[in-house]
């Protein structure tokens, strides 16, 4: 039987895993600011479209497994006083990350996150105590229901079609907004909450565990090799009966439409990510760039709202907001994360919290 997590020590290896997506976050936002999309060599839109809704996923699905740590001894206790707690905790976080976000948007970032997670979280907090059987029910449910909003609805509806997936003209009536929050947006709950899902469920189990790390190593691995070989084939076979951006749209892996495929591949690979990780950090746990990266992972909200207003802010005075090349993009992206490991191995130095993420302790605890 597998065991429940029970460890109180911090598993370095999430912290790692969010310094490793932040780069892929990176490198996936700034290609699309500077407008060096399929500008540039074969292997270099290859590189940059692996991190393509791949970073994003990790994200969320680290912060269902934060949510199951922090509630372990409220869900394991079985207090009533401590679950409320918990409860009123996430809320007032998912407010914070839902406003903070929304400010985000309010600025012209239309590709946040953080609303999103807001609300991803505040779903969760219903499910803190919710068994493993029920959390996987409501996933699989969720999943469901998106593939069927995507196969009836109108995908594109919303979005300016002159910038597909660029700009979304009626956010900011009740009806945009819900439909972005809902159905076509970035990082729609449908089935976006999913990745959240499986994290609450990853976060109940001892991530201290090799074995138990092994299993989710090889059940990740068998998923992600079995989803991308079956998308592959569906995508050849129905081109047969379907034009080619209907097939795509059906049988991709990529984010755009999330599909089910999307969501398995997507799933898998930032478990594999996140087994990795533990690996890495636990064997290497005296080194230098190791220990460099667990801190920027640490201050992952903090640099998460830096690429936007320090990386755009730069990008501006430069004058590199059209245009650019992929190579450009790219090396910008590799520039910005070596400054963001910089301030964070200084600013760790002397707080054990980054600047945002001592604001919401502050604000929510």
């Amino acid at each position: 039987m597998i065991k429940r997590q029970i460890t109180n020590q911090r598993i370095e290896g999430l912290d790692f895993a969010r310094a490793l997506a932040l780069f892929g976050m990176f490198v996936v936002n700034y290609k699309v600011i500077v407008g060096a999309e399929g500008n540039g060599a074969e292997w270099l839109i290859w590189f940059t479209e692996l991190f393509q809704g791949r970073a994003s996923a990790i994200f969320v699905l680290l912060a269902g497994i934060g949510i199951s740590l922090m509630t372990r001894q409220a869900r394991n206790g079985n207090s009533d006083l401590l679950i409320r707690k918990s409860k009123k905790i996430i809320w007032k976080r998912s407010v914070f990350l839902f406003l903070l976000g929304m400010v985000l948007y309010v600025v012209g970032w239309t590709g946040d996150i953080l609303h999103y997670y807001g609300v991803f979280m505040f779903i969760a907090s219903f499910l803190i105590v919710a068994s493993n059987k029920i959390i996987i029910i409501i996933c699989i449910l969720f999943g469901l229901i998106a593939q069927i909003m995507q196969v009836t609805g109108n995908y594109l509806k919303g979005w300016n079609l002159d910038r597909p997936f660029i700009e979304y003209t009626d956010f900011w009536t009740a009806e945009g907004y819900l439909r972005n929050l809902l159905f076509n947006g970035y990082h729609p709950i449908f089935p976006w909450v999913c990745f959240f899902l499986i994290g609450m469920i990853i976060g109940r189990l001892d991530l201290t565990n090799k074995i138990i790390l092994k299993k989710i190593g090889i059940i990740s691995s068998i998923l992600l090799i079995f989803s991308e070989f079956i998308s592959r084939v569906l995508l050849q076979f129905s081109l047969r009966i379907l034009d080619v951006e209907s097939a795509s749209y059906l049988f991709q892996t990529g984010p755009i439409p999330p599909n089910l495929f999307y969501l398995i591949s997507n799933a898998s690979s930032a478990l594999l990510v996140v087994v990795i990780s533990i690996y890495i950090t636990s064997k290497f746990s005296r080194n230098w760039l190791i220990n460099a990266l667990v801190k920027t992972g640490q201050l992952a909200l903090t640099h998460y709202v830096s690429h936007v207003f320090v990386g755009i802010g730069i990008l501006i005075l430069l004058n590199k907001l059209e245009y650019q090349t992929l190579g450009f993009s790219l090396i910008f992206s590799i520039l910005f994360f070596v400054g963001s490991i910089l301030f964070s191995i200084i600013w760790r130095m002397k707080f054990k919290r980054g600047p945002l993420e001592l604001v919401m302790r502050k604000l929510v605890n």
